[in-house]
């Protein structure tokens, strides 16, 4: 099995994926390898990347995987437990949203910090009764990190991203957790699988695979924990990799 992250990963800087990548992948399902993606983006990546190359989709940095159009395994946070922090931090004056179904329930204008995200309701979050995927908090102050892991839940944990968004999910919703659930349905061991990613929220995927591989543009802790190097994600280091070393 084969598992990418798709950000800086598989995807090029204009958020696109290569001809040369779309033949690489289609030539590791023919030859009988199962290709997945893993990001921390919700269902809508679907709209970003051609979904018939995928055996299996991990999204929201694993609350949510599906194969085809069924989900297999499932992480939410209830609403009932994140309700409290979302209110501490709405409080404490940080934009703060709630993602669910590819919705961003917040009490900020989304679109004012990533212009692109145009899915996004104002809500009252004392009254939000909506179980979430993922909480989502843009990072100015480093500080504010301390305030949030103070407020968390044990269930809960949080991730940084190198953009500077901290997320917040499931202590079950991670990438190695969801590729693990995919690997037991399919029969396939630790050992061969091969994950490919940049950011510090793809170390747990690249501990867990049998062979972790950092793109060359990735996170210095994830470079010091990855197995291999490959390539940058504007070079298609994930797919001149698998033909290289798979392929």
């Amino acid at each position: 099995m084969v598992v990418s992250d798709l950000d800086d990963t598989l995807l090029r800087s204009d958020k696109s994926v290569s001809e040369y990548t779309k033949r690489i992948l289609s030539r590791c399902r023919d030859a009988g390898i199962k290709v997945v993606y893993a990001t921390a983006r919700s269902a809508r990546a679907d709209s970003i990347v051609p979904v018939e190359l995928f055996d299996g989709r991990i999204v929201m940095n694993g609350a949510v995987v599906r194969i085809n159009d069924t989900v297999v395994h499932c992480r939410l946070i209830p609403y009932q437990t994140a309700r409290p922090l979302l209110m501490a931090c709405d409080r404490h004056g940080l934009r703060i949203s709630s993602e669910a179904g590819g919705m961003h329930y917040s009490n900020y204008k989304v679109s004012d910090v990533w212009p692109h995200i145009t899915y996004f309701r104002i809500v009252d979050f004392s009254v939000h009764d909506i179980d979430t995927e993922k909480l989502c908090i843009p990072i100015n102050n480093p500080d504010v990190v301390e305030f949030i892991e103070a407020q968390l839940p044990e269930e809960l944990y949080l991730k940084l991203s190198n953009d500077g968004l901290a997320m917040v999910m499931h202590k079950e919703a991670t990438k190695s957790k969801a590729a693990a659930e995919l690997a037991r349905l399919w029969g396939i061991a630790p050992d061969e699988i091969a994950a490919f990613g940049d950011d510090l929220n793809d170390i747990d995927l690249l501990s867990y695979a049998g062979t972790g591989v950092a793109m060359e543009n990735a996170h210095s802790e994830v470079k010091a924990i990855a197995d291999l190097i490959c390539l940058d994600n504007d070079n298609d280091g994930v797919a001149k990799w698998l033909e290289e070393n798979v392929l």
